[in-house]
């Protein structure tokens, strides 16, 4: 049995579930609104103020979707209640970030900035030169975008320097052996 996909979601106040035809999952809350489309053999379940997800059978594929929808409604409602962030520290000599609107510009050592357009529900902000912060309340959308940050310039394992998460340890090299 799912371990995960047996908890119950509880829903906060101030947040309203529908869920509609279709299996089609509609989260409202302060912060904004998400829908979910849920396999149509699964039952999602709101009674006093708790969603349960049931599913068919013990079949590999419903066990193995199980968990995931449950998941997948549970980060819906921590999204429109309190919201996703992620945090880049960039570490490099000359390496830095600004924020224009919705449009992020990072210097990354390249000959050109590369910028980045936020998408509907996501804002940036820089704090300071060296860090971004990319809050959201849809977390997939929130980890996509912070990954295509870091990629434009991964941490390297001589000296440090890049896009690296916050908390994230480089696994550091040593440099040449020199006799």
């Amino acid at each position: 049995m799912s371990r995960i996909g047996k908890q119950p979601i509880t829903v906060p106040a101030g947040v309203t579930v529908t869920i509609g035809e279709d299996n089609n999952v509609v989260v409202k809350g302060p912060k904004g609104t998400l829908s979910q489309q849920v396999h149509r053999d699964f039952k999602v379940v709101l009674e006093d103020g708790v969603i349960n997800v049931e599913r068919p059978s013990d079949s590999k594929p419903h066990k193995s979707l199980h968990g995931l929808y449950r998941s997948l409604i549970h980060n819906m409602v921590v999204g429109v209640t309190d919201g996703y962030e992620k945090t880049l520290e960039i570490v490099g000599t000359g390496y830095r970030a600004s924020v224009e609107g919705n449009k992020l510009t990072v210097n990354a050592g390249y000959s050109h900035p590369v910028f980045f357009e936020a998408p509907e529900g996501i804002t940036f902000e820089t704090p300071n030169q060296t860090t971004i912060v990319v809050k959201g309340i849809d977390k997939q959308v929130v980890g996509n975008l912070a990954a295509d940050i870091r990629i434009v310039r991964p941490p390297e394992p001589y000296l440090g320097k890049g896009i690296k998460y916050k908390g994230e340890k480089i696994r550091r090299k040593a440099g040449k052996a020199g006799n």
